[in-house]
């Protein structure tokens, strides 16, 4: 009985020893599988979250460009000249700087600020003597600053001449008839002529100086003013 025993007992040892060693490799692999659940949980959780965030992105509607304001065409531009011009002195081509006086507004809104710097162009500048014994000096806006971004416009041309002794015209050009005039009255027993005053201030026609029979000059910090002729985008 007793070798029977003794073998029953090394079976019982053999099937326990191996129990003991196959149970951490289950073990072992429960737990690989219960972090690779947890993974792939997380991951599918990540990926909703980021799905969700895109589609919630995409789902948010994009804010709008303000609409730009129009300027309309005929719409008056005021300006003080930064510089001197005359028809002695200046040349067609020339340009010049000029500052806005007053707002322009569209709507209620500001489309030009006042103080925007303005450029323009001297037209035509012919000195006495060359025009048919006259004078003559025609100047318009070609574009304005706004809020640090250049426009291109187009304006009316201010127009001064001087023709024959004494007689002097101021006119705006390009958007209409002359809207203002100078007329001489004599004195001193016919000679020489006295210059009247200036009509349509507003049309451009202030600012005006005249030295004698001489020439024409617009000085530094002369009013003008001047019609668009084409409609303004501002945007």
């Amino acid at each position: 009985m007793r070798p029977y025993s003794f073998l029953t007992l090394i079976v019982l040892l053999s099937l326990l020893f191996s129990a003991c060693s196959k149970q951490p490799t289950a073990t072992s692999s429960a737990t690989d599988s219960a972090q690779s659940a947890d993974s792939g949980a997380g991951a599918g959780s990540s990926g909703a979250a980021s799905s969700a965030s895109g589609s919630s992105a995409s789902a948010r509607p994009a804010a709008e460009a303000p609409a730009p304001l129009i300027v309309p065409a005929g719409t008056v531009l005021t300006v003080r000249l930064g510089e001197t011009l005359s028809s002695k002195d200046s040349q067609a081509g020339e340009a010049f700087t000029a500052t806005v006086t007053s707002a322009v507004t569209v709507d209620g809104k500001t489309a030009i600020p006042a103080d925007s710097t303005a450029t323009g162009t001297v037209v035509d500048a012919k000195p006495l003597g060359r025009f048919k014994g006259g004078a003559s000096l025609q100047i318009k806006l070609t574009s304005v600053k706004i809020n640090g971004k250049e426009h291109a416009i187009e304006t009316s041309s201010v127009v001064r001449t001087a023709k024959g002794k004494g007689k002097r015209t101021a006119t705006m050009v390009g958007g209409g008839a002359g809207l203002g005039a100078i007329i001489g009255g004599l004195a001193g027993g016919g000679k020489g002529a006295a210059i009247g005053a200036l009509a349509g201030a507003g049309a451009g026609t202030a600012g005006t100086a005249f030295t004698g029979n001489k020439d024409i000059v617009l000085p530094a910090e002369a009013a003008l003013s001047f019609k668009l002729e084409q409609p303004l985008e501002v945007k």
